[in-house]
């Protein structure tokens, strides 16, 4: 039997809403270059990430993994605390 790669995403951003039970909202941003006029535009995404302690709260830096299907909107989980607001 041969071990699986973790091909698992991880990505950074800050907790912006701390008022669900075990979830927390956090948004990442990033920049990217437009393709024919190269400016440098600023995108973000929010994603719905899994805490089970409750333990970040809002304003905190935090890390997040994908993993299966939590609930509806729930595909990530917060795995550490960066930086605590």
């Amino acid at each position: 039997m041969e071990a699986r790669a973790n091909t698992r995403k991880f990505l950074s951003g800050e907790v912006v809403s701390d008022k669900m039970n075990k979830t927390r909202v956090v948004q990442v941003r990033w920049t990217s270059k437009h393709v024919k006029y190269f400016k440098m535009l600023r995108q973000a995404a929010k994603f719905k990430a899994h805490d089970e302690k409750n333990i970040s709260k809002q304003g905190d830096v935090v890390r997040i993994m994908e993993t299966r299907p939590l609930s509806k909107e729930k595909r990530w989980v917060i795995t550490e605390i960066i930086k605590a607001s």
